[in-house]
């Protein structure tokens, strides 16, 4: 179990941009902090009103977009646009090759974590997917998964069947148990929680589990939205 808090990872800052990175990004490099299972970007970021990331090429990522507050426009060269704000979970396969914009037009600054994942198979042709969800259960709801006992549950699918996330917006005090499995990355988007075995997390810390047994987690007094990856 390793843990990071929110004030050590890299940091991208501009007059427009927050961009903080869990792993080597950009310009930020470190031998051994490439990745973690099958993530090689998890990127927790803060845009102005009226910017953004202009159009810019990907290619053979599954990169998913989880919005924490505002909302953020996306368009691609394949022709999908649309608006992500919270609740609503977005998927693009980047494949054998995409190019997209991810622009704030409204009047707030919009924070969203995006999160880069190996695909499966390379050369693919692009794809995008978005889905709305009901997070109001207060435990781990399958947002972007491969895996297949998610295949009946989860928002939109991945090409990666040995990785899915899951996201809980937890009220104070509210608990849920982490998934069983070789490699478990918990990220703590807002609010508080107690992990077994890691104590007390802050907004914007995150812990790696290495062959995660099922450690419980627990909501601080203002609740707690946390992001989990589950690999295998």
């Amino acid at each position: 179990m390793e843990i990071f808090r929110a004030d050590e990872r890299f940091a991208t800052t501009s007059d427009w941009l927050e961009s903080r990175h869990s792993f080597s990004f950009g310009a930020h490099y470190d031998p051994a902090n490439v990745g973690f299972g099958f993530l090689v970007a998890h990127n927790d970021e803060t845009v102005a009103p009226g910017t953004g990331f202009g159009t810019h090429p990907h290619q053979d990522l599954e990169i998913v977009t989880w919005v924490l507050g505002g909302a953020l426009a996306h368009r691609d060269s394949q022709g999908n646009s649309g608006t992500i704000h919270p609740g609503l979970a977005q998927r693009m396969s980047a494949g054998s090759g995409i190019q997209h914009s991810e622009w704030n037009d409204g009047a707030d600054p919009v924070h969203y974590v995006q999160m880069w994942v190996r695909p499966e198979q390379f050369d693919l042709p692009p794809s995008y997917e978005q889905s709305e969800l009901d997070l109001r259960t207060g435990e781990l709801v399958p947002v972007a998964s491969g895996l297949a006992k998610h295949a009946a549950s989860t928002a939109i699918r991945l090409n990666q069947p040995a990785a899915g996330m899951s996201v809980a917006r937890l009220a104070a005090g509210g608990t849920i148990t982490l998934p069983t499995a070789p490699y478990v990355h918990l990220f703590v988007a807002t609010g508080t929680a107690t992990l077994e075995g890691a104590g007390e997390l802050s907004t914007a810390d995150a812990v790696r589990l290495t062959g995660a047994d099922g450690e419980r987690l627990t909501a601080g007094p203002t609740g707690a939205e946390v992001l989990v990856w589950e690999m295998y």
